[in-house]
This record gives C-alpha cells, sequence and structure tokens, in this order.
C-alpha cells in the first residue's frame, strides 16, 4: 500500500471513530423494568419487553452505526428491587436508558437514580403526575398517561352527567393517591363533591370491607384508584356483591383492556373510562397490534402501555440519531424538539416537564351483544385533545419550568 493510499484509509478509520464517538461503549443499551410477575405484568410485563425488542428491530438494529440491545428485568414492583436492579444496570452493565417502569413508587426511586447518574428514564407503565411535577427531571419523559389525565377524563365526565358524589378506594401507594388527589379535585371542578375513601393495602386480593364502606356512602360513583389485578378483583367482587346493580356505578380509574378481557364484558360492560390509546382505533393501529400479537404468541392484544413503549424506544433513537449521542440530557432535550406521528399518537409532543402530551380517549366497554369480535371491547365516547386531557404545564411545580 502506497503513502497517499495508507493516509486515506486511515482518515477514513479516524471519521469512522469519530462518528461513534459520541455513543458510549459504541453499544445502546435500553433496559425494560417491568412487572414480570405481579398485579401489573398483564398490562406492562413481557409485552413491554416485546414491544421495546420490536420497536430496536423495526429501527434497524442499530442507530450511528452502534448495535442496539435490549435487557429486562422484573422489579417485583418493590422500589428497593428495582433500585437494586437499576443501579446495577448503570453501574455494571451500561444501561443507557431505562423504559417502561409501572408501579409508581419504583418509577419515582428510578426517576431519582437516572437523574443524579445522568442516564434516560422514559416511563410508560407508572401514572403518578409528579413524575412531571415537583418530581419533574431533564432526562426523564413520561410518555403513555398520567393520573391527572386520567381523573380528568373519567372523573369530569361522569359528574358532569349527574354522577356528581364519589367514594374512592385507593392502593395505598404513591400512585393511588395520586390518582384520588387528581380525581377529587377533577370531580370537584366540575361542580361535585367527594364523600370519603378508603386505602387498601397493595397489593390486595380481598376488597369485600372497602367495597362494603363504599356501599355505606351512598356514593353515586365508586372510583377505584387502583390498577391491574386490583381493579380486577375489586370489580369482580363488586359484582358479586351486586353493587352494580343497586344504583351506584362502579368505575375504574385507571383501568387496561386486558383488565378488560381478564373480567369478561358480562362484568365489566357500560363501565366509563379513560385510554391513552386502543388497538382497534384504525388500521394502522390494528396492523401494529396484530404484529404484536404474534409475537406474544397469539390470542391477546396489546395495553396502551405496550403501545408507548414501542412508540418511546422508537422516538428515543430517532433523537440519538438526530443528536448524533447517547448523552443523556442531550437526547431528551432531542426528544423534546421532534414531534410523534405513529401508530401510538398524532401530533404528540413532549413539553420542557417532560410530558408527552397526546389526545386520549373516553371509553365505555361494550355490552356483551356489541361485541363482534375478540378483543372488541371499547365503544369511543370522544377523543381528549392533549392540551385538555394534560395538566397545564405551569401548574405543575415542576423546578425546569420555572427556571425557564
Amino acid at each position: 500500500m502506497n503513502f497517499r493510499k495508507w493516509m486515506m484509509v486511515s482518515a477514513l478509520a479516524l471519521m469512522g471513530v469519530g462518528a461513534n464517538a459520541q455513543i458510549s461503549d459504541n453499544v445502546v443499551k435500553i433496559g425494560v423494568l417491568t412487572d414480570l410477575s405481579g398485579a401489573y405484568s398483564d398490562l406492562a410485563g413481557k409485552g413491554s419487553v416485546v414491544a421495546a425488542e420490536m420497536a430496536v428491530a423495526d429501527f434497524g438494529g442499530k442507530v450511528k452505526g452502534a448495535p442496539v440491545v435490549v435487557v429486562s428485568a422484573d422489579h417485583q414492583n418493590k422500589p428497593d428491587v428495582g433500585s437494586a436492579i437499576a443501579n446495577r444496570w448503570i453501574d455494571t452493565e451500561q444501561v443507557d436508558a431505562i423504559f417502561d417502569v409501572p408501579t409508581s413508587s419504583v418509577a419515582l426511586a428510578i426517576q431519582e437514580i437516572t437523574r443524579t447518574k445522568d442516564r434516560v428514564h422514559i416511563n410508560s407503565g407508572a401514572g403518578s403526575s409528579l413524575l412531571t411535577g415537583e418530581k419533574c427531571s431533564p432526562t426523564m419523559v413520561h410518555y403513555t398517561y398520567d393520573t391527572y389525565a386520567q381523573a380528568r377524563g373519567t372523573g369530569t365526565a361522569l359528574t358532569k352527567q349527574g354522577d356528581d358524589s364519589w367514594f374512592f378506594i385507593t392502593a395505598d401507594y404513591a400512585f393511588g393517591h395520586s390518582l384520588e388527589n387528581d380525581t377529587s379535585a377533577a370531580v370537584k371542578d366540575a361542580g361535585g363533591k367527594v364523600l370519603g375513601a378508603v386505602n387498601a393495602p397493595f397489593p390486595n386480593t380481598d376488597f369485600s370491607s372497602f367495597l362494603l364502606q363504599a356501599q355505606a356512602s351512598k356514593a353515586k360513583v365508586i372510583g377505584l384508584a387502583n390498577a391491574g389485578a386490583d381493579t380486577i378483583n375489586s370489580i369482580k367482587q363488586a359484582h358479586e356483591f351486586g353493587i352494580d346493580k343497586s344504583g351506584q356505578k362502579l368505575t375504574g380509574l385507571l383501568t387496561f383492556i386486558s383488565d378488560v378481557n381478564s373480567l369478561g364484558l358480562e362484568t365489566a360492560q357500560g363501565i366509563i373510562i379513560t385510554d391513552g390509546w386502543y388497538w382497534d382505533l384504525n388500521d394502522e393501529t390494528r396492523a401494529w397490534a396484530k404484529k404484536w400479537s404474534e409475537k406474544m404468541g397469539g390470542g391477546r392484544m396489546p395495553t396502551s402501555v405496550h403501545a408507548g413503549v414501542y412508540s418511546a424506544v422508537t422516538q428515543y433513537l430517532k433523537a440519538i440519531d438526530k443528536a448524533g449521542t447517547d448523552e443523556a440530557k442531550k437526547v431528551v432535550d432531542t426528544m423534546k424538539t421532534m414531534p410523534i406521528n405513529d401508530m401510538f399518537a398524532k401530533n404528540g409532543k413532549i413539553r420542557a416537564d417532560g410530558r408527552m402530551v397526546h389526545d386520549m380517549l373516553l371509553v365505555q366497554i361494550k355490552k356483551p351483544s356489541e361485541s363482534k369480535y375478540p378483543w372488541d371491547y371499547y365503544k369511543i365516547l370522544r377523543t381528549i385533545p392533549g392540551d385538555e386531557a394534560y395538566r397545564p404545564l405551569d401548574k405543575g411545580n415542576c423546578p425546569l419550568v420555572a427556571a425557564k
């Protein structure tokens, strides 16, 4: 090889090194931290891992020439377990971003770890609006839903139609209290009143005493400020007690399509809920859902959490490609400049507080006679514009907003 040719090859090699120099360890590693075995495993769990893997595969498996790797773990809905996994991932396994993280108490712990250690946290599974409020972080995005949007959707709609007195059965941890507080505010703003509330341990299987207290309150609506298996058990037991036939309405303030499937339409019919996405909304959502279902072995359809993970991972990889780096704050800052238009959201946007704003759906669970095929469960009552659904930017006390 002559000297001139050697110089050209060397220059090209150096250019290649420079192109990948901003990708740490020359690998982008994504960690899906989820509930693989507990109360939230159906609405998140393995389905979230599959959704993340689909997003990476559809992106081409690489970004800026660096391979993208997905790892996963079960946080068991315990903040200490989730924190130990996150610290190990970051300190010894070079994980760049942590996704999903259902269970708000775990998510809030991960928020602090990723903030301190300069890693990305993109949450699809947890609900607490604190994540983009007082606990907001410059390296975090809250993607699929939050307790404020759930509350404003269901709480406002029911109260305005005359169901204006409420009693809450609340999961006794960060998520449940956030959902109760946000829904109480929505009910009062719509002219309703809250007659009382009772805290239930999380997770829980016997809701009989809590349901009897709710029944005794004579409230028009019993609001279930819980999720997953707790919501399923609450509704099943209320149905067994005949509460739903006594004139009181029951609503799951965070109910997913997986919960409806577990309950069956005979039990769930008529309940009004708010959700962030529906697999049967249009041809685009149906095509993605079918692909996801095949990857899962068939027989079920994805929740909004699963779709949110797919969209979030895709946006994260696009941001790395655009920013030319996987440095946490730069990637999240880049994500905040990028509109979101995919099978999950149209004209979505990520605000300064990390909230991904997109339209929400107010839906009623169909009667068995109205369902035409498997998983045909939702009757869309209203599309709630994102700017109406989510808390105003200046109302969350996020320090990132106050600093601007």
